[in-house]
């Protein structure tokens, strides 16, 4: 039976602030963020609620540059615990958290990191009939999507379009070496994925064709990093991977998350 339950610490018995009232001046460690972006900017990112799917090489990356970035509210949600095979490329994976559970451990991390952060850690698999009431709960104002597997992400993307919440998803950083060739781009645009592939036909068959920002490499998989497996769920093959593929996937998603945000700010005031 899976894995669900979910953790909210003290700071989440209110939401995070709507508008910028009430946010004090930055602390020391956001101050060279706020220095880069202006006052009122870093505040758009310390009102910010963003939910990421996936705490694993992908998500667990994005989510600390978004905390890192003073991100006010985050939501994680992942029902893996982290296992020996992790720790080449999974921020959570140490010998010592073997076992733990990987949004946990970096809910515990992010504290530390900031301990004014709102968060909300659901350790719980992503399932079609649980999304759309997941998110009418969060109600977040972006959502950062780092699943592996087609049919939670399909439906997350859908659900998160019906709901007009933005969203960016990450497609295959498995099998590849080459991290020049990373790029941010429309899912309809991209080529030699086969992830994308896989989540352009399952988005067609749901009768959903919007443009959608992915992050994916345009470099061919190798074909002899990847392994047919029959005892994971949602899993078909498990691919080789290298320590950085993942964590520059993951600053991708987030510096997207951070300048679209920003972006907004500015156009809210008409500049």
């Amino acid at each position: 039976m899976p894995i669900s339950y979910h953790i909210m610490d003290n700071n989440n018995k209110s939401q995070a602030p709507s508008t910028f009232e009430g946010i004090k001046e930055a602390p020391e460690w956001q101050q060279r963020t706020e220095q880069l972006f202006g006052n009122e900017k870093h505040k758009s990112l310390c009102s910010a609620h963003v939910l990421v799917v996936g705490i694993g090489g992908v998500g667990a990356y994005a989510a600390e540059m978004l905390c890192r970035a003073g991100i006010g509210r985050l939501t994680l949600i992942d029902a893996d615990t982290v296992q020996p095979s992790n720790i080449n490329r999974q921020l959570p994976a140490l010998h010592s958290t073997i076992g733990l559970p990987k949004a946990q451990v970096m809910g515990e991390r992010f504290r530390d990191i900031n301990p004014e952060v709102k968060l909300d850690i659901r350790i719980q698999y992503l399932e079609p009939e649980n999304i759309p009431t997941l998110l009418d709960e969060a109600k977040p104002d972006f959502i950062v999507d780092a699943i592996d597997t087609i049919q939670p992400k399909c439906h997350l993307i859908c659900e998160a379009w019906r709901r007009r919440i933005r969203i960016v998803s990450s497609m295959g950083a498995g099998a590849k070496s080459d991290i020049t060739q990373i790029r941010q781009a429309d899912l309809w645009e991209t080529y030699h994925c086969g992830l994308a592939k896989a989540v352009r036909n399952g988005l067609k068959r749901m009768g959903m064709k919007r443009s959608l920002p992915v992050v994916f490499s345009t470099e061919q998989a190798d074909p002899k990093a990847v392994i047919r497996v029959e005892d994971e769920r949602n899993k078909k093959s498990t691919t080789g991977t290298v320590s950085y593929m993942p964590a520059t996937f993951g600053c991708f998603l987030a510096a997207y998350v951070i300048r679209e945000i920003m972006r907004e700010w500015d156009i809210s005031l008409g500049v």
